[in-house]
């Protein structure tokens, strides 16, 4: 079963959302517009299903050639990021401790993100740019307290991130990483979301990331450490979600820093994030301008 795909995008005359089909972009922005300014509010509305329903057979709007992906949900209030939530991962740390009981979290800011098929910016401050391939969830129904048995019906869309990180700056402090997770542009999200209707599309699917072809992190979800469920239902206990929060739900091993030596991303590089049923997200690597 193929899923409909909706992204963010811009041209050099205007910013908007639409359907992404084989052939194109069918722009649902200049269709619906005027009732949902961004796909944020179509998730508010409950409209990704039925604007898909109502638009598969319309005509294509633009090429994908002109078209700039854009971090699918625009302005999302939150973006929270799980840490450590893979089994190889933990033992990363070679601390002679088990999997914790609870999820470690941390935030990232949405400039910090870019899209699809864009650079991720590398910083005259550190040239300790990595890669971590993410599965990325996006709460459709708010809540607080979510009991699991129920929190995967507060999903409305899935999709993918490369949550980049400068590795030396989340090492500035004792306590946390959010300064080498927030730099401009370092992550990317994308390169569209994928309508939750099914269990399975997150149950056991395959997470890959690759560098210039090479596979340098691969595991599957039915492996997580803290499954979705209990994502959702932690994070609602502290805090209340609403229709367009993105959660980025854990990397597997396999990233640079981890290598003896390190291989930090440089700039020319191609990272890719691969998912079984929700696709694949690409990115160079440049180095900011000054």
């Amino acid at each position: 079963m193929t899923h409909p795909r909706f992204a963010s995008f811009s041209t050099s005359k205007r910013t908007g959302y639409g359907l992404i089909v084989d052939e194109g972009v069918i722009d649902l922005s200049l269709r619906y517009g005027d009732r949902y300014a961004t796909l944020r509010e179509v998730i508010e509305a409950g409209q990704l299903g039925a604007l898909a329903e109502a638009c598969r057979d319309l005509p294509v709007d633009y090429p994908l050639s002109e078209i700039t992906y854009e971090i699918p949900v625009p302005a999302p209030e939150k973006i929270i990021c799980v840490g450590v939530n893979f089994p190889d991962r933990n033992e990363e740390y070679k601390d002679g401790q088990a999997a914790p009981s609870n999820p470690s979290l941390f935030i990232r800011f949405p400039r910090s993100f870019t899209g699809h098929d864009r650079p991720l910016i590398r910083p005259p401050e550190s040239h300790q740019l990595d890669y971590e391939g993410e599965i990325t969830i996006v709460i459709g129904k708010g809540g607080r307290r979510i009991p699991q048995a129920e929190a995967l019906d507060h999903i409305a869309a899935l999709t993918l991130c490369n949550e980049g990180t400068l590795r030396d700056w989340v090492r500035h402090a004792k306590f946390n990483v959010t300064q080498g997770k927030n730099f401009d542009a370092s992550g990317s999200i994308g390169p569209w979301l994928v309508p939750y209707t099914d269990e399975s599309q997150l149950a056991d699917i395959k997470l890959e990331a690759r560098v210039n072809g090479e596979v340098r992190q691969s595991d599957r979800t039915s492996r997580m450490i803290f499954s979705f469920r209990k994502i959702i239902n932690y994070v609602s206990t502290f805090t209340t979600l609403v229709a367009g929060d993105v959660i980025v739900c854990g990397t597997p091993t396999g990233a640079g820093a981890r290598f003896d030596p390190p291989i930090w991303l440089k700039p020319g590089d191609v990272v890719e994030v691969e998912a079984e049923g929700i696709g694949l997200l690409r990115n160079t690597i440049a180095d900011e301008v000054l």
